[in-house]
């Protein structure tokens, strides 16, 4: 394997791995029980969920294989320019080779194409490392969540401007 990898627009053939990714990689973080985003019904339906308006969703591929994906779609009961950083998931073999970095600047730039003026994230303690791309990549702590995502087991709540 190299460590090149292409990011591209889901497609219906990924939902399976997007999902299998998504609960594989949260309950690395403690993140797989109530209130948390492995739960959402959209899990199994990644590429349906993601082709409503104003919505964007992108998958990392290496050398075949979709390792990750992240995308973006409007903040639920939030002013309608905030759109939300969402379901960016990587395994362990797509971290640390850029493909956060580049992931984070594919869903802003579509961020921007929908209209958007700012961008809205959950975390939670213990991704430490995601923090940081967050962080480097612009966007700055809140103190409460923004709008209903109904992830309520998310402690870390951040915003940036696009």
């Amino acid at each position: 394997m190299t460590d090149t990898f292409l990011i591209r627009p889901i497609q219906p053939d990924d939902d399976a791995a997007m999902a299998a990714i998504i609960r594989a990689v949260m309950p690395e973080f403690g993140a797989d029980g109530p209130g948390f985003a492995i739960n959402d019904a959209e899990v199994d339906t990644m590429y349906t969920s993601y082709a409503q308006p104003r919505s964007s969703y992108f998958v990392v591929e290496r050398d075949g294989v979709v390792i990750g994906g992240g995308g973006v779609a409007p903040l639920q009961n939030a002013e309608p320019d905030v759109c939300e950083l969402r379901k960016m998931y990587f395994l362990p073999t797509a971290r640390g080779i850029g493909a956060g970095s580049a992931m984070i600047q594919r869903c802003l730039d579509a961020a921007r194409a929908h209209g958007f003026k700012r961008c809205y994230l959950e975390t939670l303690t213990g991704m430490d490392a995601a923090q940081v791309l967050y962080k480097r990549s612009g966007f700055t702590p809140l103190c409460a969540p923004l709008g209903g995502t109904g992830h309520f087991g998310c402690d870390r709540y951040f915003i940036r401007d696009l």
